[in-house]
């Protein structure tokens, strides 16, 4: 199956390319986006691990929508990025407004123009809470509005909807994902600040996995 997989550099999308390429045995080409995200470095860690695996990687340039992007900590330099827990109401100001329906447009667009059969993309139970468009309701809604956009059909696959970030991780340990060249920190900069929501998160996942080599502030 030839597959668009949605690929941010971070651990869980690397566990999803490692389960496409080694379990599933897809043929697998990487899309990432630069929507203007405080954390662009994220992009030189999917570049750099494509390379290593062989896999086509691309990235789409959509820098000029981070104007009409206001009110997030990733796009909006005005807004500071939370600190703590995914749980706490502050980590609302880490969305980034229609983030998944722009990157599923895009990766639509090539998966089609591609005739690939499938688009891929990793959210997990854990994201729902927080972020609307990682909900089961979102991506129903968006397999079906993608299936009707052309008369070459395209399936969205999003195997990783009802599992934790901790299973996740557990997976990625199982199939040798080097999560120490993954990232996932809001902030950017040279190592993971340990702090943000989503260091937080991954801390957690890979401490129940039994394995982080991530290097922290």
């Amino acid at each position: 199956m030839k597959t668009v997989l949605i690929y941010s550099g971070g651990m869980d999308s690397t566990v999803l390319l490692y389960d496409l390429l080694f379990n599933r045995g897809h043929e697998v080409k990487c899309l990432s986006i630069n929507y203007g995200q405080r954390h662009s470095v994220e992009l030189e860690h999917a570049k750099a691990i494509c390379q290593e695996l062989g896999v086509e990687h691309r990235i789409a340039d959509l820098t000029s929508l981070k104007e009409f992007l206001k009110g997030s900590s990733q796009t909006d330099d005005s807004v500071e990025v939370p600190e703590g827990h995914y749980a706490e109401e502050s980590m609302k100001l880490t969305i980034v407004p229609n983030r998944n329906m722009l990157m599923l447009a895009v990766a639509a667009a090539w998966a089609i123009s591609i005739k690939a059969d499938a688009i891929a993309y990793a959210p997990h139970a854990g994201d729902h809470a927080i972020y609307p468009d990682c909900r089961p309701e979102f991506t129903e809604a968006l397999s079906q509005a993608i299936a009707l956009a052309d008369w070459h059909k395209v399936e969205l696959i999003r195997p990783f909807i009802g599992m934790t970030k901790g299973e996740v991780a557990k997976l990625g340990v199982t199939l040798n994902v080097p999560f120490e060249k993954t990232w996932s920190c809001y902030k950017g900069g040279e190592v993971h600040c340990g702090k943000c929501g989503t260091c937080v998160e991954r801390k957690e996942a890979l401490a129940e996995a039994g394995n982080d080599p991530t290097v922290y502030e």
